[in-house]
């Protein structure tokens, strides 16, 4: 399972609308950008109080690519 499988996952069992959900992968030279889309009303529980739940993504995200020798970035668009 990758990096863009994973989170789709974990994006889907947070969201009341999962179906609605599509990550996009963009490979760029030293940098990998996940592109996280989801319904408005669910954009809240992505985020999560203070930031909190989309930064513990971004954490995960950072650390993993990292082992692969690139910087992972997440970017969560409406």
């Amino acid at each position: 399972m990758n990096m863009k499988e994973i989170l789709e996952e974990v994006v889907k069992a947070l969201v009341d609308q999962p179906d609605k959900v599509s990550v996009s992968e963009i490979d760029g030279e030293r940098t990998i950008v996940y592109e996280l889309r989801v319904d408005k009303s669910d954009l809240g529980k992505v985020i999560g109080k203070e930031g909190k739940t989309a930064r513990a993504m971004r954490t995960i995200i950072t650390a993993a690519s990292m082992k692969g020798g690139k910087r992972g970035v997440l970017e969560i668009l409406e």
